[in-house]
């Protein structure tokens, strides 16, 4: 049975990552590509390289906040199947919006999918209360930035 259930979060995690690939390189690169400035190929490879390395240098900080910073994951101690089927409903629920919204072309944060399910899904197992909202407030605010930089990159390509 444990192997079912990590090729189930493995196929849900690549299905979020692929949402989250799209979605951040139409944000970043959209204006470049659509001025013609670089080509939809030239796009990709970045994407790809940025994408990476940011995986790869904010990877555990990120997982980190979302697993254990915005939820205490000890509130369900006594309900370990409740935290992983909240968690995947979470993941599945950002990633179908994530491609929904990216398909019609609609401006969607990644970050503020993710982080949403996630305050939804511990709101509805636990209570409001069990939510750091100190720590979604500091999600919004370097999303916000993070949104500034690649505006200016993108305008710099």
């Amino acid at each position: 049975m444990d192997i079912v259930v990590l090729l189930f979060a493995t196929m849900v995690g690549l299905y979020m990552a692929a949402n989250i690939g799209a979605n951040d390189l139409a944000n970043a690169m959209g204006t470049s590509v659509g001025s013609g400035a670089i080509t939809l190929k030239q796009a990709v490879v970045i994407s790809i390289i940025a994408n990476t390395l940011g995986a790869a240098l904010a990877g555990g900080y990120v997982t980190s906040t979302i697993s254990k910073g915005m939820v205490d994951p000890s509130l369900l101690a006594a309900e370990p199947d409740k935290l992983m089927l909240g968690m995947f409903a979470s993941l599945i629920s950002a990633g179908v919006w994530v491609n929904l919204a990216t398909f019609l072309a609609l401006p969607v944060s990644t970050t503020h999918a993710i982080v949403g399910a996630v305050v939804g899904f511990g709101i509805i197992s636990v209570g409001a209360g069990a939510v750091s909202w100190g720590k979604i407030v500091t999600i919004a605010i370097s999303c916000r930035q993070r949104e500034r930089w690649l505006q200016g990159v993108s305008s710099i390509l």
